[in-house]
């Protein structure tokens, strides 16, 4: 069983900027993946951003060279966004999977509305 707490999300102007945390506890393996994916109102949920724990990185070409991913340890994530448009307006998921298991671990989301 693997927990995510998310913080960091809110209201911001457009170009706005803000930076989303997330740490994961509980059985949690040295090789991982941890990530963010986003839904917004009637969409499907999205991948955002992914890195594993060797630190191979991959980005929606939607946020690509907006966002950046990273990461302290095998526990914690982060992602800064930047140029932040309306169209980035959603709510923004943890991620979690050890590597060489099936299970899929969600934090609860954050709310991030740009808006002016």
């Amino acid at each position: 069983q693997v927990q995510l707490v998310e913080s960091g999300g809110g209201l911001v102007q457009p170009g706005g900027s803000l930076r989303l945390s997330c740490v994961a506890s509980g059985s949690i393996f040295s090789n991982n993946l941890m990530g963010w994916y986003r839904q917004a109102p009637g969409k499907q949920r999205e991948l955002v951003a992914t890195k594993t724990s060797g630190g191979n990185t991959a980005y929606a070409g939607s946020v690509k060279g907006r966002f950046t991913i990273s990461r302290d340890n095998a526990n914690t994530v982060y992602l800064q966004m930047n140029s932040l448009t309306p169209e980035d307006t959603a709510v923004y998921y943890c991620t979690q999977r050890n590597t060489g298991t099936y299970a899929t671990y969600w934090g609860q989301g954050t709310q991030v509305t740009v808006s002016s």
